[in-house]
């Protein structure tokens, strides 16, 4: 049963959260490596199987029960449309990259505090913003709007980015709609290992019908590039996603989700560095207005 919450982010959560947005940030843009190799939503499959079966055996490793004998009647229902919503933000995510950049639908994807911040307070009162955080998230979808502009009339842009945007934002909601259903439901209850093995396994499930719908070519003759890929993506994943559940049980959600807007400046670095990503006046201005968000949002009463 997760502990006492507490109602600001302290040193520790500062650094797990810095970590985990550093690797997220190189993931999206590994993502994007790969996905000239392995179709976009079978890769995903990938990732959720591999980071389902680590799930697995770190449990059984460190004998964490995932039985779930100890939780509210129905939570098994909670965790499927967690799972759904898990799944299907992956695979906007995902087909999202064969038609703009990682850094780009980076921004978009971390636009969910937004609705986390519209939604979570309706349904948990310790949630509500300040006005000062509102002002925050403000900066924060005004820098969004920039970014969208950017990619419709953008002249380095290529005409089908608006599409990879779209989706991106499209991914950002569903990522939203998953943290109020942990929050807000009784789901909320279950173990942290308990509520990623629901939605990764979900993911492993769902995801390989989805490739199989879209026509997508399934193979394992993947280069080794291809395969460190898979494994990063898998157990890395596993790891900072088990790093951000067992946050979620600590501390607030808003204040959670807004500071991992830090994510799209990694993935804006890396990729400019690995993939040669343009880097726009109107991209850049977005991030900063992003990142005086972040400190807003996080502002201790």
């Amino acid at each position: 049963m997760p502990s006492a919450r507490k109602n600001h982010l302290d040193t520790r959560a500062a650094a797990l959260l810095l970590a985990c947005c550093l690797f997220w940030g190189f993931q999206q843009v590994l993502v994007k490596a790969t996905v000239t190799e392995v179709a976009p939503v079978y890769q995903a499959f990938w990732r959720f199987a591999l980071g389902t079966l680590a799930l697995w055996l770190w449990c059984r490793s460190r004998g964490v029960s995932l039985a779930g004998n100890d939780e509210p009647p129905g939570v098994w229902r909670w965790g499927l449309l967690a799972g759904a919503l898990f799944a299907s933000e992956f695979a906007l995510l995902f087909i999202g990259m064969q038609y703009t950049g990682a850094s780009r639908l980076t921004v978009f994807l971390y636009c969910s505090p937004f609705w986390v911040a519209l939604v979570l307070p309706h349904f948990v009162a310790a949630e509500r913003l300040r006005r000062v955080q509102w002002l925050g998230l403000v900066c924060a979808f005004v820098g969004v709007l920039l970014a969208l502009g950017d990619g419709l009339f953008g002249s380095a842009q290529p005409d089908s980015t608006w599409l990879g945007d779209a989706l991106g934002l499209a991914a950002g909601l569903l990522w939203g709609l998953t943290t109020v259903v942990l929050r807000a439901s009784p789901l909320a209850q279950a173990r942290p290992a308990r509520q990623l093995l629901m939605q990764m396994g979900v993911s492993a499930a769902v995801l390989p019908l989805l490739s199989l719908l879209l026509g997508e070519p399934w193979q394992i003759d993947f280069s080794a590039f291809a395969w460190t890929s898979l494994l990063i993506q898998g157990l890395g994943g596993f790891v900072s996603y088990l790093l951000w559940m067992w946050m979620l049980t600590h501390y607030p959600a808003t204040r959670l989700s807004a500071f991992v807007f830090l994510t799209p400046v990694f993935t804006l670095l890396i990729g400019a560095s690995w993939l040669g990503e343009p880097i726009t006046l109107a991209l850049v201005a977005a991030l900063a207005l992003v990142a005086v968000g972040i400190v807003l949002v996080n502002r201790r009463g």
